[in-house]
């Protein structure tokens, strides 16, 4: 069967919406298992990387995918108490989050089961595969990519 113009580009687009969806599965059964969401989960490694705290808006911009609810979502982990929220003083407008002990604690809990479950989906590439697949995929994120 003969390709038409623009195909290649979707069975591509495919295949990557197809490859993230099963890749997914791996490391969410894993995080699952802490009663957490793959957003909750997100939120708190955006912030144990922002010891100093974070605003919501910073969080929402580094989120992987969007979440049009940020605010429910930090509710959320607040009720938990795997983080702290606070007004900043400068601009009373502003809240910021920052990962608690018990938030870090999860995170600790969760470093190797996920590390072990990204190993097993996509360590068979070996090094250099991996970094040729991490440049195409950010070259596809790219403007005009």
């Amino acid at each position: 069967m003969a390709l038409t113009k623009g195909s290649e580009e979707e069975a591509a687009f495919l295949e990557i919406l197809r490859t993230a969806s099963v890749l997914s599965q791996g490391p969410e059964q894993v995080i699952r298992g802490e009663k957490l969401t793959t957003n909750q989960y997100n939120v708190l490694r955006i912030l144990r990387g922002s010891p100093e705290g974070l605003s919501c808006g910073e969080i929402a911009e580094r989120m992987i995918t969007r979440d049009p609810d940020i605010t429910r979502l930090l509710d959320r982990l607040e009720k938990r108490q795997l983080i702290a929220r606070w007004r900043e003083e400068k601009d009373r407008r502003t809240v910021m989050a920052r990962i608690t002990p018990e938030g870090l604690d999860l995170l600790g809990r969760l470093d190797v089961p996920v590390q072990t479950a990204h190993r097993r989906q996509l360590g068979h590439l070996g090094r250099e595969k991996l970094k040729i697949l991490r440049e195409l995929l950010a070259e596809c994120r790219a403007p005009g990519g």
